[in-house]
């Protein structure tokens, strides 16, 4: 009897500390995306798999319930605890993002996976993502070290894990790392001209692997037809996507009546906005734009009140990681930016990716719940 009062009191803690708005919302946006999953991959299950039409279903709905736990873990713990534990896992994540090129699986030219006993097709870079935003903030708030060494350290870190990337070659996930870092660089109050600086140099290095190195051809090649579409055969999944958006209209075809789902590879996770407005129309996606606008708000709100420097800059690092992701799935959705594989957090399917969303969810709820003095 003693101990369920302890986990009653620890439960109850946990609820009246954090931010109940935030918390609801990141759980309204976890629904909605396993409402999607069901009524978007039932028919694929059952054409390809021939088996339970459910089966995505079930396996979206338990990654869901292990990121509702991960975020309940990360949310829970102090300051001090989340930080010292978020290191530790950064390292565990960087050694399995430096295994991916010798025993990664490969999918259509791409090394981005290794295959875990426990977690089939793992992606490193996702759960590495969160932890690298408390890392680099870390780095960036240390008050012992020099400016220009803290800033060097940020920039030898955010290449290494750039150059993994690049090697397996993985370009969208490149470049949200990036702009992550840049984010946090922006806000620690870097030299403009130095950042630029910095940017042109990244840039430079990355057109001449895109243009001249044969291993990245096949970016090239995307790159290119998105710009020319009379070239290449990189077009077909982006069209299809358009398609699907336009004939979906503003209220949509109805539940089921969609055909991009069964048309497109991966249309769950990678094209999950072009199903959904096909089949709801373009009001849902508004709507689930809006749901984003309100977090980042939120959380924006949040920072606005924070006194503590890391905070802030793991709180900015965070809302913009989700920001800048989101944006580049709807681009290439709608065709403002060539395919890059991203998924939508919170809503695409794929373990990984909710994994790391959840982790992101609980670090910003753990930096947004009342203090207690």
């Amino acid at each position: 009897m003693q101990s369920d009062s302890i986990v009653y009191k620890f439960y109850y803690q946990w609820w009246k500390n954090i931010d109940k708005s935030i918390f609801l919302l990141i759980s309204l946006l976890f629904i909605i995306g396993l409402f999607f999953s069901l009524v978007s991959t039932s028919l694929i299950a059952s054409d390809k798999l021939d088996t339970n039409s459910y089966f995505f279903f079930f396996k979206h709905l338990i990654y869901v319930l292990i990121g509702i736990f991960l975020i309940f873990i990360f949310s829970s713990l102090n300051s001090n605890q989340l930080y010292k534990y978020s290191i530790f896992l950064f390292f565990i994540s960087l050694f399995f993002l430096i295994l991916v090129p010798f025993i990664g699986v490969e999918v259509k030219g791409s090394k981005r996976w290794i295959d875990l006993f426990f977690l089939p097709r793992f992606q490193p870079i996702e759960v590495l993502k969160p932890f690298l935003i408390i890392v680099l903030a870390t780095i960036l708030c240390n008050s012992r070290s020099n400016i220009l060494l803290k800033y060097l350290l940020s920039i030898i870190l955010i290449s290494v894990i750039s150059l993994l990337l690049i090697a397996q070659p993985d370009i969208g996930q490149t470049l949200l790392v990036v702009f992550c870092w840049a984010a946090l660089i922006f806000t620690s109050g870097i030299n403009i001209y130095i950042l630029l600086v910095v940017f042109i140099a990244g840039a430079s290095l990355l057109a001449y692997l895109i243009l001249y190195v044969p291993r990245f051809d096949y970016i090239h090649g995307r790159i290119f037809s998105f710009f020319n579409r009379e070239i290449g055969t990189h077009n077909f999944q982006s069209d299809k996507a358009i398609e699907s958006i336009t004939s979906g209209g503003f209220f949509g075809k109805g539940i089921g009546e969609g055909v991009l789902k069964n048309r497109v590879p991966e249309a769950h996770t990678d094209y999950i906005i072009s199903v959904i407005s096909e089949e709801f129309g373009v009001v849902a996606i508004m709507l689930i734009l809006l749901l984003f606008l309100i977090l980042i708000y939120m959380v924006f709100k949040k920072i606005g009140f924070e006194t503590n420097d890391k905070a802030k800059l793991i709180l900015i690092g965070s809302i913009s990681l989700i920001l800048m992701q989101a944006t580049i799935h709807i681009g290439v959705n709608i065709r403002l930016f060539p395919t890059t594989g991203m998924t939508l957090p919170f809503l695409s399917y794929g373990g990984s990716s909710i994994i790391s969303t959840s982790i992101l969810a609980g670090i910003i709820l753990n930096l947004t719940k009342r203090k207690i003095t």
